[in-house]
């Protein structure tokens, strides 16, 4: 039998919300949903990210607009962009270095930078959907990330890595099915063949979800999706953009 508690319960009703009532999120509420975030785990207590709450509407129209006018960002009560942020960690050791070279532009702290706010925010979704609340990730802000951080005002050594609606849900979806366990958890090493047979099984299962929830319009494998998504080029200026603001010097 397996393990079952409150907490498991909530994770595994997890589904992405793109629809929300018009009700606002209060002060108390964003501070306990990012409070949760903070408690994360973090790479040597760098801590490196910051999380930037947007509700004024032009903002959000804004943002939305450049994530690839996605309507929710406008609807959503509170939009949160969060942000890698290794300019912080820069400025609070410079004083104490004196003089001693510091490596803070090297690729390494880039992913350590890019970990530390997956992980916050992910600790914060979690929390969010335990008060009521839904979330949705939007990796559309990477669409035009120059134009986004030129409007948020976003130093050199910070950029953003995703955004975040949150607010009341106005509607719920079902739960897509994910791969197999089998496919994602292997014991004692890497098990190739394990790896693309049950990603198999999965086009199986995808398959009769894509039927369901289309009303049998489309039956798409997941093999078949992810196929066609990487055979379409997506953001390539991200490599650019990142040496632009001093990451990935070294």
């Amino acid at each position: 039998m397996k393990p079952v508690n409150e907490t498991l319960e909530l994770l595994n009703r997890h589904t992405s919300v793109r629809q929300y009532q018009d009700k606002p999120v209060n002060e108390e509420l964003l501070a306990a949903i990012i409070g949760a975030g903070q408690m994360a785990s973090t790479s040597s207590t760098v801590q490196a990210y910051t999380v930037i709450a947007v509700t004024e509407p032009d903002l959000k129209a804004q943002l939305s607009k450049l994530s690839g006018n996605q309507a929710y960002i406008e609807q959503c009560p509170v939009f949160l962009v969060w942000c890698a942020d290794l300019y912080r960690l820069r400025e609070a050791a410079a004083p104490h270095l004196q003089g001693t070279p510091s490596y803070e532009d090297t690729t390494e702290n880039l992913i350590v930078a890019t970990v530390d706010v997956a992980l916050a925010a992910q600790n914060a979704a979690v929390a969010a959907e335990s008060l009521g609340l839904g979330i949705v990730y939007i990796g559309g802000i990477r669409n035009e990330i120059a134009d986004v951080s030129e409007l948020l005002n976003l130093p050199e050594l910070v950029y953003p890595v995703f955004g975040m609606c949150l607010g009341y849900p106005a509607a719920v979806n079902g739960i897509r099915p994910r791969l197999p366990q089998a496919a994602v958890l292997h014991h004692n090493g890497y098990q190739a063949a394990a790896a693309v047979d049950q990603a198999k099984v999965y086009d199986g299962i995808s398959r009769d979800y894509m039927r369901q929830r289309t009303g049998g319009q489309s039956e798409i494998s997941w093999s078949e999706m992810m196929a066609k998504r990487q055979a379409q080029p997506s953001r390539m200026h991200m490599k650019e953009f990142l040496l632009s603001k001093g990451f990935m010097q070294r």
